[in-house]
């Protein structure tokens, strides 16, 4: 019988996962909030959740079937009694990348047709599917009816430092390209009109060896890792060595492209053009993996559209979309994503702006808004 001594968020999310469950299912499953379970994932192995919370996940773990057991015990590490694992002098993060690609209208619409049942976002009219990813937690692919596919996969990563996971970084995407245009063509039965050509990397992180100042340096070069990397390295990409990372670190490492968005004493957090990374440190008070992510698949979803658009324009040829997805569908995307909701909390805003204005995808909203209004007049 696998027990656990005392449950933090990482055997939270363990458990939710060996359940097959999405983290609306699993707070349903337990009868908690959403933002309850996010608030204990984001805390990772820093946050213990209160005594009646341990008993409702000792109860959900106690009656859940044998596979479920056995699968959350492997992904734990054991079979028996769990162990929590080491401390926080690890570097210990989640790696969310985001690989876009341009299906076409008609296509997306084939298969949102098919995922009706699911939740339909009001807005960008896209719905999700679980994919089989061979090394990722979890793959989800995103579509949009205005014609993009968006895939979202998440893995684990425990690096030594972080010049090995900048590494890991540029080298999965030799791998990551290929397969999400793989995985595209088998689902749509043919070649889609455009291959996914870039990846855009959140960071989450839980755990690291650093404080203060230290903490600022190490988000901001997770957010730019290739200060860290040679890319032209002969046999790929290779990490420029130890020192390059400690004299970064011991220097405060800063670069003018970053923007942080993080809130004095709960969070820290930068966004770049390479990527977006957070530090949740006052878990009950921050944003949630869940916001973070929903702001990156709007805004890439908008940036793969548009960039559309600006390939058409390129090959010399008159832009032609949908009329409910020609220029006002972009000045509406506009609005959405640089203008500030009534109910939107000031971090989520500090976010936000963060992401659109290192993206550049406002600039180029803008472009593709304009040169649809000049091709429709």
């Amino acid at each position: 019988m696998v027990t656990v001594q005392r449950w933090t968020g990482r055997e939270a999310r363990l458990l939710r996962e060996a359940l097959r469950m999405t983290l609306r299912e699993f707070a349903a499953h337990l009868g908690v909030s959403d933002r309850a379970v996010s608030k204990w994932e984001a805390g990772a192995d820093g946050y213990v959740p209160r005594s009646e919370t341990q008993a409702l996940l000792d109860t959900a773990l106690t009656r859940s079937a044998e596979e479920v057991r056995t699968r959350f015990a492997a992904s734990m590490g054991g079979t028996a009694e769990v162990e929590r694992p080491t401390g926080e002098e690890d570097i210990h993060l989640d790696s969310h990348k985001f690989v876009p690609a341009y299906i076409g209208p008609d296509r997306a619409r084939a298969l949102l047709a098919d995922l009706r049942s699911g939740p339909i976002d009001s807005w960008l009219e896209s719905a999700s599917l679980r994919v089989e990813h061979p090394d990722a937690r979890t793959c989800t692919l995103h579509i949009a009816a205005c014609g993009t596919a968006l895939f979202h996969i998440v893995q684990e990563r425990r690096p030594r430092s972080l010049t090995e996971l900048a590494v890991w970084r540029y080298r999965s995407y030799a791998s990551d390209l290929p397969w999400t245009a793989r995985a595209l063509g088998e689902l749509l039965g043919d070649a889609c009109d455009s291959e996914p050509e870039y990846v855009l990397s959140l960071y989450w992180l839980h755990s690291g060896p650093w404080a203060g100042q230290e903490l600022h340096a190490a988000v901001r070069l997770l957010s730019t890792p290739s200060v860290l990397v040679d890319r032209g390295a002969p046999e790929g990409p290779a990490g420029l060595g130890e020192s390059v990372e400690k004299s970064l670190m011991a220097s405060g490492f800063d670069h003018p492209e970053v923007v942080p968005f993080g809130v004095r004493g709960v969070s820290v957090g930068y966004a770049g053009w390479s990527g977006v990374a957070y530090a949740a440190r006052a878990p009950e008070r921050s944003l949630t993996i869940d916001e973070l992510v929903a702001c990156e698949l709007s805004v890439q979803t908008l940036w793969c559209y548009s960039r559309h658009i600006q390939r058409l324009i390129e090959d010399g040829g008159d832009p032609s979309t949908p009329d409910r997805y020609g220029w006002r569908f972009l000045r509406a995307a506009y609005s959405r994503l640089t203008t500030a909701r009534p109910r939107e909390t000031a971090q989520h805003c500090l976010m936000r702006e963060a992401i659109v204005r290192t993206s550049g995808l406002a600039g180029r909203l803008r472009e593709a808004q304009d040169a649809l209004r000049e091709s429709a007049g």
